[in-house]
């Protein structure tokens, strides 16, 4: 059973699968969000917060060194559910104990967008 295409096919759809991630995120905070409800407007900041702590996980992960031996294609499958174990736990932590940058940043989007007056705060 030959494999040695599996680990270029993979490669190619993970990277593909995190660009796909990056460009959602993206086309979302260019939205204009002056007419968003307050849900749609809070809902974009909490996507950025944890989209940050992702990222920042993952700079985390390369400072920790993996010792062993093991095939590329193996590397692939441990990297993709790594990256998916860290989206996770990414928006995990956002949603149950917030930085608090998801809030700064929608209190600071109410007031570019003149929201301030219009809405309450959603405060969680």
């Amino acid at each position: 059973m030959d494999i040695s295409g599996l680990s270029t096919n993979y490669s190619e759809v993970y990277a593909s699968a995190a660009n796909q991630s990056t460009a959602k995120l993206e086309g979302k905070l260019k939205n204009d969000y002056s007419q968003a409800t307050d849900t749609e407007l809070k809902d974009a900041c909490n996507q950025f917060e944890a989209y940050f702590l992702e990222q920042v996980f993952k700079e985390m992960q390369k400072t920790v060194s993996i010792t062993g031996e093991s095939s590329d294609d193996s590397n692939a499958m441990m990297d993709y559910f790594k990256d998916k174990m860290v989206q996770e736990i990414a928006a995990q932590s956002t949603e149950k104990s917030s930085l608090g940058l998801s809030q700064m940043l929608y209190e600071q989007m109410r007031r570019n967008y003149g929201l301030d007056d219009t809405i309450k705060t959603v405060t969680e």
